[in-house]
Parts: structure tokens; sequence; C-alpha cells
């Protein structure tokens, strides 16, 4: 059986190193609601989304210009039945040199179809990942949530 957890990549004419330094900034892409580090190893964060998402992440790899691996330490989906959904992900980003480009790989472990949240949250990283970091990288502004008022 192929692997199902949720993952997708792009390729862009960046350097590795601007790749991790966007990933990094997880304010310019995801949301500018995280509160703690995002740079580090074993960095603690936390993410919301009004009363919809909540999750607690530690940063539990970090290879500059290479990898980041976050680890889901709690999660709350105010739409789903199972509650534990995400709790133990993990959730890797690989960069590789593809001759002149920049592949980002962004794989969500743990994340199935058969979750409850995976259309939503299939969509959701795709935008997330696909569009507002990938416009980080490229033009140096993404498209995370704004703060909340």
């Amino acid at each position: 059986m192929a692997n199902q957890d949720f993952s997708t990549s792009f390729l862009v004419p960046q350097t590795p190193n601007r790749v991790f330094d966007a990933i990094t900034n997880v304010r310019g892409w995801w949301s500018e609601e995280i509160e703690g580090g995002t740079q580090k190893l074993n960095d603690v964060f936390t993410y919301h989304y009004r009363d919809v998402h909540r999750c607690k992440v530690r940063i539990v790899e970090v290879v500059p210009g290479k990898k980041m691996v976050w680890l889901v330490l709690d999660n709350y989906f105010k739409f789903t039945t199972d509650k534990d959904e995400w709790k133990g992900n993990t959730i890797e980003f690989e960069i590789t040199e593809k001759g002149d480009q920049t592949q980002l790989r962004f794989t969500q472990h743990g994340l199935v179809p058969e979750y409850e949240c995976y259309d939503v949250c299939n969509n959701a990283w795709t935008g997330y990942v696909g569009s507002s970091l990938r416009d980080l990288i490229m033009t140096g502004k993404g498209k995370p949530n704004p703060k909340e008022s």
C-alpha cells in the first residue's frame, strides 16, 4: 500500500538557506498569532485560528538549509469528533537542490485520508505551504492568517 500521509512539494529558483529561513518564519506564512519560538531545536510554539483550531508544536529536528521537523504535542479541532487527530503527528520540511532550483517537500506524517479533518487539512496545507510559504520564499511576503482583533 502506498504511503497515504499528506505531502506536497514545489520548486523555487532560490537557495536552500532562503527556503529554510522562510520555513522558520512561521508567522510570515501560517499565522501572525503564533506564540513561542519557531527556529531552534526544542522550541515550542502554539497556533490558533479562532475557536476552530489550536495546536502546540515542538521543533524536534533542525538541519539548516536541509530539514526541519515538528512534533504535534497537542491539538484541538472544533469540527471533529476524534479529539486526538494530529496528536503525535510529525510535520517535516525537506529541502533538496534540484539543478539550479530548490525543492521543498512538506509532509505531515499521520495526516491520512481516514482522518475526519483530512479534506479540510489538505486544502489548508495546500494553501499555507503551496501558496503562502512559496510566496514568502519568492517575494518576502506570505499570506498568513492575520492577528485576530
